[in-house]
């Protein structure tokens, strides 16, 4: 038998072999000693360290055992151009690798460099070179099901024992979500939101025109507005903040921890909010007059003001009830992942009351025409624009019904409200009603300037200087808010929720930072919009109402700038709430409602009746501009110090670059459409239509220049939809 290969051991193959008896490696007598024995090799090995046929490339980046730990796929090499290539002395500088690309509408700035490789292994090219990484591949090693071996029956009496018939085979884990999938759910939720708010808040801009042109926008339409402003401050009040800013953390944890997903606590909730807003409803009825002399002492000093604001309010007050209805059973699809009933039902709201003044125009004629006022309406009038506004909310609360039970949800009162969480919500509701209060204050303080204002202005003739211009300009003014700040935030403030109770700050600090730079998008050209083409948007829209039209043009552009703070506050907010801090957010309300009233009351005093709503506008925004800043330092602290800031601000400083010459332009080619052609429907129009075009020109061109990266994306997103 052939004794075992040994050519690589000891002297190597062929030398001689050392005499019995002698230890190996002792020198022989007679000969000459042998060399130095060679270390051990193993002939699988090719010398991988020995020599580098790739001098120029980065030895790190030749180490095998690197190279196979090293996931390109997952963490790609830094693209070509990152860093500077080595060139001759004296040569002229190369091309820059990303310079402008005609074909593409703005450029995204150069990526910073990932790594300290100047070039990929092995010559690979980045432009060239696609790459499969080891990490999927373990990641998805468990949903691969294994071949069948043909050979296990051979080896089945040295496998384990067979289950029992009573155990039960082991739960595989749970497939980690997808980010992208979770991007992809929460833009579908935001879109669905925002189309249903768009239609919404464009039938609701139907409606304000409709009254506007039934009944004007004088000091009649104030004593209305007064009626119908009422339910909405005391729901508010009571209980819809902390239904709106409390309870859905709530209900996300019972969804998460209780056995039934959080039924028995929604029915809960939900009983609670019907008694109490019952009780609230009935009491409030009773005290009409109280609440409009405290509204407005104004209109409660003139008898036939008073009467008419009185009738109103005691049929508009019942709405307060629909409304927490609508706002729990909303809150509670929400907590489901159900949000485009809360969204689409104020459509149905805003054609009731569309239908109802439509008739009382059809009935009394328009406006123009009637010149319908507080001493000459109807009570047969009264009772059909009651009767019309407490219709549209209890048809919007109802219609939810039918998403519930498609959502698997069953509405039940339940009174066990002891020892089953209500009470931990009623606590933190508590900051959350003094932070209302604090706003409604400000509110109330307003009310009483602006139609003491308006009152005087009209007398002086000048109409539409009250608290409806005020409402209506803050209506249109709101709308980019509710389209864009509420329904990005409302799909995401769940998932602030969860991370917050999860203790993931990183996640609560990205989607805030998220839904700062994604809303600015769009909030920030819009406040510009308003600046630059507030009267044209005003004139007409409200050119059936009068004379009245442009100085509510006035107060929108009063109001414009300050969108920028009021959705940044709004935003911001929502980092407190979802860590169930009321305390913060309601100190901060204080702030801006101390703010909004003071510099409120000194336009009152300082400026003319007919401007003093217009600076009570600014006022507005300017309460928010300061209540913003102390806002965002409280969070960036509870965060651990870091709020993504400089992200945010370079996002928020481009777009204001890019919109001020666009605002400047724009308001300028709409003043001299103006003056040409007047202030009617046609001229109006056409210098909106003029002064947009202008302005969003001006704005593209200058963000192109600008690299906006939030906008790239959307522009990006708008173009692939279209197909181009």
């Amino acid at each position: 038998m052939n004794a075992p290969y040994d050519g690589d051991r000891g002297q190597g193959a062929g030398g001689p072999a050392p005499a019995q008896g002698t230890a190996p490696g002792t020198p022989v007598p007679g000969q000459v000693p042998p060399p130095a024995a060679a270390p051990e090799h193993d002939p699988y090995v090719q010398d991988a360290y020995g020599y580098d046929p790739y001098r120029s490339q980065d030895l790190s980046a030749q180490d095998p055992v690197a190279e196979v730990l090293y996931d390109r796929a997952s963490h790609p090499p830094p693209p070509p151009g990152t860093y500077q290539e080595p060139g001759p002395l004296y040569a002229a500088p190369a091309a820059p690798a990303y310079a402008p690309d005609p074909r593409v509408w703005a450029q995204t700035p150069p990526p910073e460099p990932d790594g300290p490789s100047r070039h990929m292994p092995y010559g690979d090219h980045a432009t060239t070179t696609q790459f499969v990484g080891v990490d999927s591949l373990v990641t998805q090693a468990t949903d691969q099901q294994p071949e069948p071996d043909a050979f296990a029956h051979l080896y089945r009496d040295q496998q384990a024992a067979p289950r029992t018939a009573t155990e039960e085979p082991p739960v595989a884990a749970p497939a980690p979500s997808k980010p992208a999938g979770r991007a992809s759910s929460l833009l579908k939720s935001s879109a669905l939101m925002a189309a249903g708010t768009i239609v919404s808040r464009l039938t609701g801009f139907l409606r304000t025109l409709v009254i506007a042109g039934a009944i004007g926008v004088g000091t009649f339409n104030d004593t209305y507005q007064i009626a119908n402003t009422l339910p909405t401050m005391i729901y508010v009040l009571v209980g819809g903040g902390a239904l709106n800013a409390v309870f859905i953390p709530q209900l996300v944890r019972a969804m998460k921890n209780d056995d039934d997903g959080g039924e028995a606590y929604a029915n809960r909730l939900l009983t609670l909010v019907v008694v109490l807003l019952a009780g609230i409803t009935t009491v409030c009825v009773l005290a009409a007059p109280l609440f409009i002399t405290m509204m407005s002492p104004k209109i409660a000093s003139n008898p036939e003001q008073m009467d008419v604001a009185v009738a109103f309010a005691r049929y508009c007050l019942p709405t307060m009830f629909f409304m927490g209805v609508h706002v729990v059973l909303g809150q509670i699809l929400n907590a489901r992942g159900r949000f485009g009933a809360m969204m689409w039902t104020p459509v149905l709201n805003n054609i009731v009351v569309i239908t109802t003044f439509g008739a009382f125009i059809w009935a009394f004629g328009g406006f123009t025409t009637s010149g319908v006022n507080a001493a000459t309406v109807t009570a047969d009038g009264v009772r059909l624009l009651g009767l019309g506004t407490l219709l549209g909310l209890t048809v919007q609360a109802l219609a939810m019904l039918p998403y519930l039970r498609d959502a698997g949800f069953s509405p039940k009162l339940r009174f066990d409200w002891k020892g089953h969480g209500l009470g931990k919500a009623a606590g933190l509701a508590k900051w959350t009603f003094f932070f209302v209060l604090a706003n409604q204050v400000g509110l109330v303080v307003v009310t009483q300037l602006a139609t003491w204002a308006g009152s005087v202005a009209e007398k002086q003739g000048h109409p539409g200087t009250g608290i409806t211009a005020y409402n209506y300009a803050l209506l249109l003014w709101q709308m980019p808010q509710a389209i864009i700040t509420v329904s990005v935030m409302t799909a995401v403030l769940p998932r602030i929720s969860r991370s917050a109770h999860d203790g993931d700050v990183a996640a609560v600090r990205d989607d805030i930072s998220y839904g700062l730079r994604t809303s600015a998008v769009a909030i920030v050209p819009c406040a510009f919009a308003f600046l630059a083409l507030g009267v044209p948007m005003a004139t007409l829209l409200y050119a059936g109402s009068g004379s009245g039209a442009q100085n509510i043009g006035y107060v929108l552009m009063a109001f414009g700038l300050g969108l920028i703070p009021y959705s940044v506050q709004y935003v911001v907010l929502r980092g407190f709430y979802a860590y169930e801090d009321t305390r913060t957010p309601f100190y901060n309300t204080c702030i801006v409602a101390g703010v909004n009233a003071a510099v409120s009351i000194a336009a009152f005093l300082v400026l003319p009746a007919r401007w003093a709503v217009v600076g009570m506008a600014a006022a507005y925004g300017l309460g928010y501009a300061v209540g913003v800043g102390v806002a965002w330092r409280r969070l960036r602290t509870r965060l651990g110090g870091d709020l993504d800031g400089a992200h945010v601000m370079r996002t928020y400083a481009r777009l204001a670059g890019a919109c001020f010459p666009a605002a400047v332009v724009g308001g300028g080619v709409a003043f001299g459409v103006t003056r040409l052609l007047g202030s009617g429907v046609t001229g109006s129009l056409a210098s909106l239509v003029a002064g947009g075009i202008a302005l969003a020109a001006v704005f593209l061109i200058a963000a192109k220049r600008m690299r906006i990266e939030e906008l790239n994306a959307m522009v990006g997103m708008v173009r692939g939809r279209l197909g181009r």
